[in-house]
């Protein structure tokens, strides 16, 4: 007995250029006996584009998130983060095919488009969990609105003209009061988000912890904080803030917060799955993905461990390090002839 195969196929429909790519993986998909599955909305901009794909189905309406196999994710890291809102509570990881600029989250670029889908019908990944966070605002001693973040959630100002006044908690115990623009509490994942921009800590994705930087705070201590997964961060918007505040979680979902509201973040039972194809070290994901300098680098000491030999080597890490060994002779050859 042959079971249907569904693939949820995410993609920023509002450029030419990703609307394409969303076409082409839905004709490989179909090709290869699966089933492609799309949101209401991209559905009908899809079938507009290729009537020829009448094997597509829509997410919620013949399809549930629970029979997804895997979410293919063609867009930048605010596509990837819609896609982990559609699939919410469902098992099926999101693979991202970067079709922006940086797209941290994306696992491969968009020239490796035809081989990703080969891969994704292949099984050939793994599935890394990241921790989110479980999001509850509450007023006059009630819990008025909950939802959930995978970067971050942050409480902002309202208005451009006036400053937030808030006081930050952790696990129950007031530690300071300040004015500021706002306050990112966020995941590992998150680090290199919002928090980055405000000067936060980059955290190893595989490290559990959650994060609290303040943004533009006027305070002699506004620290970024690193706490642990099980501490409870809160933000209260004192009274003296007129105007009141916003919050954010992942630039996605926004709630008003009046004076005297009080939002609690805590790590929530439910991760997003990421499918990955190279599980190379964060180190040259960051490396990667900023464009950071590494020339001149010479490596550990011992050197009789060959590129590739440490158990579990990537090729990406293989090729890394071939490269960075090749290069640290070249450097040895031109010290030597130079007398240096």
């Amino acid at each position: 007995m042959t079971t249907t195969r569904y693939f949820l196929v995410v993609a920023h429909t509002g450029r030419e250029e990703s609307l394409e790519s969303g076409v082409a993986v839905c004709r490989q998909l179909t090709e290869a006996g699966t089933v492609p599955v799309l949101s209401s909305d991209e559905h009908a901009e899809m079938i507009a584009v290729a009537p020829d794909l009448e094997r597509m189905r829509v997410l919620g309406r013949d399809v549930e998130v629970d029979d997804l196999e895997l979410t293919i994710v063609l867009g930048g890291d605010g596509t990837i983060l819609r896609a982990a809102e559609l699939t919410r509570g469902g098992a099926a990881p999101l693979l991202g095919v970067n079709m922006g600029h940086v797209g941290f989250l994306a696992e491969s670029e968009r020239n490796e488009l035809t081989a990703t889908v080969s891969r994704a019908l292949a099984r050939d990944y793994e599935v890394e969990e990241r921790m989110t966070l479980k999001v509850e605002v509450e007023a006059d001693g009630a819990v008025v609105y909950e939802t959930w973040a995978l970067n971050e959630a942050t409480v902002e100002k309202r208005s451009r003209e006036r400053m937030l006044e808030v006081a930050i908690e952790v696990d129950a115990r007031p530690l300071s009061t300040f004015g500021c623009d706002g306050v990112v509490m966020s995941t590992p994942t998150g680090s290199t988000a919002y928090a980055f921009s405000g000067g936060g800590p980059v955290v190893w994705p595989n490290i559990d912890a959650m994060l609290l930087v303040p943004l533009s705070a006027h305070a002699l201590f506004a620290r970024p904080l690193v706490v642990a997964p099980e501490s409870v961060l809160a933000i209260e918007v004192l009274a003296r803030s007129e105007n009141g505040g916003v919050l954010w979680c992942d630039g996605r979902r926004a709630r008003d917060l009046e004076s005297g509201a009080r939002v609690t973040a805590t790590r929530s039972e439910v991760p997003v799955r990421l499918a990955r194809l190279d599980p190379a070290p964060f180190t040259d994901r960051l490396v990667r993905k900023f464009q950071l300098p590494v020339h001149g680098w010479r490596g550990p000491a011992r050197e009789h461990v060959a590129p590739g030999e440490r158990s579990g080597a990537s090729a990406e890490q293989r090729a890394t390090e071939q490269r960075a060994t090749e290069q640290r002779a070249a450097e040895r050859g031109a010290e030597r002839g130079s007398g240096a």
